[in-house]
């Protein structure tokens, strides 16, 4: 049995009840979990002594505004011990407080970090919630779908008598 098929099994074995869904997509699993249970399943996954997927390569999220929980925020794991990796997915409704994983992994600070700046979604723990790529005075959250593109185009010497034109 594969490496994955054996952390499939596991993950099933330990988690059915928090399991929402499964795919598996060129031999890396992904698993949507409940939102409540996502820092416990992190921090088994990471302490276990099998599978040591102790290596938080990447937090990020999406956008689906069209859905009643319309962040999905997504964890990927990787194993140094056997060099596989493994992605944990939730969905958070807006506005939605998100337990933070800093207490697992200190690299997840500047993850969650830009997730709040780029797309609102709040860590509840997270020692330093503050924007870190937008400017402090940019209101909203840029990467969420229904954020405004428009813009004012700024008056120079050569369009000073233009009216203004919102784009």
């Amino acid at each position: 049995m594969s490496i994955n098929r054996e952390a499939e099994k596991f993950v099933e074995e330990n988690f059915s009840a928090d399991i929402l869904e499964k795919s598996d997509f060129r031999d890396e699993l992904t698993f949507i979990v409940k939102e409540d249970r996502i820092v416990d399943i992190l921090k088994f996954m990471k302490e276990d002594e099998k599978f040591a997927y102790n290596f938080l390569t990447d937090l990020t999220a999406t956008d689906w505004p069209e859905r009643d929980k319309r962040h999905e925020l997504a964890y990927m794991l990787f194993s140094f011990k056997d060099n596989t990796r493994i992605r944990f997915k939730i969905r958070v409704k807006e506005g939605h407080k998100i337990q933070t994983a800093t207490v697992l992994w200190e690299s997840a600070n500047w993850m969650e970090r830009e997730v709040f700046d780029l797309f609102g979604v709040i860590f509840e723990g997270h020692p330093d919630l503050t924007k870190i790529l937008t400017a402090d005075d940019l209101e909203g959250h840029p990467l969420q779908k229904d954020y405004s593109l428009t813009y004012e185009i700024p008056h120079f010497s050569h369009n000073k008598d233009l009216p203004p034109e919102v784009i």
